[in-house]
């Protein structure tokens, strides 16, 4: 093997091939550097005194199916220049690390197509190297992504295991990355983004979020000049969770032959309408529950009239119909009708934002749902780092999500 061949299969420069080993069913390449080569890994002088060398492998691409390694005695210097006394540079691998650079891009090319395990076993090496060159890759990427082109965010928890344990995720809704993981959900959580945001200098145009007063609070008293719009898709949600307590609730007092009729039928009131099947006659067990109870009824088709306030025209119009909408809510005489309209007026200017800023956190429901999934593919993750890192990089996965 010539040393031209080491640089253009390898991509060592500057080493010289000595001789090849065949080991354990593996290769072993031997490789020297010249006298006049040498350097301080301090200053860069040249003027150095050699004194001794360390024997190091370091982990190579590997040839066909045989595994590689290199073998090079790092040489020790003396320095004139600075006095001191230190291994030379290594110029195809990091400090400290036990592989190459060609070696550790090759490990991150085939994690795009593999998971770490399977990565592992191609290349013959633990799992937690292959973890660790990931990692690596993920933190000099992603640590402190950019935040002065930001303009208009979402900010949204989703829960990461049990025992009601969450992280906060803020995307830019602009380009689809996540620009922030913070341990928690409550208003603590994003204390490190907002320091980071203020030394950025970005402009904040607008902010979706769901009605959390912890999150409101933070937005307003660090984002004074942002337009806050409450996600629509949260709003029908909470909605949804009033309107599945009143199921429950006329359950407990029905008779026996009403929790018949009620029975099972908590997902067709959450279902749009035109998603009922027919062939499983779910329309006419949805009409038979809500001509059971007259509040279940009014209750269900204000629901359905409440996900029009989004298609309206604009905003002056959908301001008369939200307060058509909470007028006839405090008629009907349904209590959680009546509470739910006191909190529609409550947030009105950021319901009513929809129409200065087309914003919601759906593409964050999006991300989390491919965090979800990347979770349960990789059967959960120790290293809560990574698993921050990796929600930071998850942007980039397109159709598959493979290497937890």
């Amino acid at each position: 093997m010539s040393t031209s061949l080491l640089y253009h299969g390898l991509g060592i420069r500057g080493y010289n091939y000595k001789k090849t080993d065949f080991v354990k069913g593996g290769i072993q390449f031997t490789i020297t550097q010249d006298r006049e080569r040498l350097c301080c890994a301090t200053c860069g002088s040249y003027d150095v005194h050699p004194r001794g060398s360390k024997p190091r492998a370091f982990k190579a691409l590997p040839m066909g199916s045989k595994r590689m390694e290199i073998l090079f005695a790092v040489p020790r210097v003396e320095c004139e220049n600075c006095g001191e006394f230190r291994q030379v540079k290594i110029q195809f691998a990091d400090p400290q690390k036990s592989y190459t650079r060609g070696f550790e891009r090759y490990a991150l090319d085939l994690s795009k197509r593999m998971t770490i395990q399977d990565v592992a076993t191609h290349l013959g090496v633990s799992w937690d190297l292959v973890k660790e060159i990931q990692k690596r890759s993920l933190h000099r990427k992603y640590t402190h992504p950019k935040l002065k082109h930001l303009r208009q965010i979402a900010i949204d928890e989703i829960s990461i295991a049990k025992g009601h344990k969450y992280v906060t995720i803020v995307m830019d809704l602009k380009s689809g990355a996540v620009v922030f993981v913070g341990d928690g959900k409550d208003a603590d959580a994003l204390k490190p983004f907002w320091k980071r945001l203020r030394s950025s200098r970005a402009k904040i145009e607008a902010v979706a979020m769901d009605m959390g007063p912890a999150y409101i609070k933070a937005v307003t008293a660090n984002l004074p000049n942002a337009t806050i719009v409450f996600d629509h898709f949260h709003v029908i949600k909470l909605f949804n969770e009033k309107l599945t307590n009143l199921r429950r609730s006329l359950y407990r007092k029905a008779t026996d032959e009403g929790k018949e009729v009620l029975k099972g039928i908590r997902f067709l009131l959450l279902k749009n309408p035109d998603n009922l099947k027919p062939e499983h006659d779910e329309e006419e067990r949805l009409q038979a529950a809500l001509d059971l109870n007259e509040s279940l009824s009014i209750a269900y088709y204000m629901k359905e009239e409440l996900r029009q306030l989004w298609s309206q025209e604009n905003w002056s119009k959908a301001n008369a119909y939200l307060t058509g909408w909470i007028h006839r809510a405090i008629a009907s005489g349904v209590r959680m009708l009546k509470n739910f309209a006191k909190t529609l007026e409550t947030h009105r200017q950021g319901i009513l934002a929809y129409y200065s800023f087309s914003i919601s956190t759906g593409p964050l429901e999006g991300t989390n749902n491919k965090i979800k999934t990347m979770k349960r593919q990789a059967y959960g993750f120790r290293d809560h780092e990574f698993f921050k890192l990796k929600i930071l990089g998850i942007h980039e996965s397109k159709y598959r999500l493979v290497g937890g």
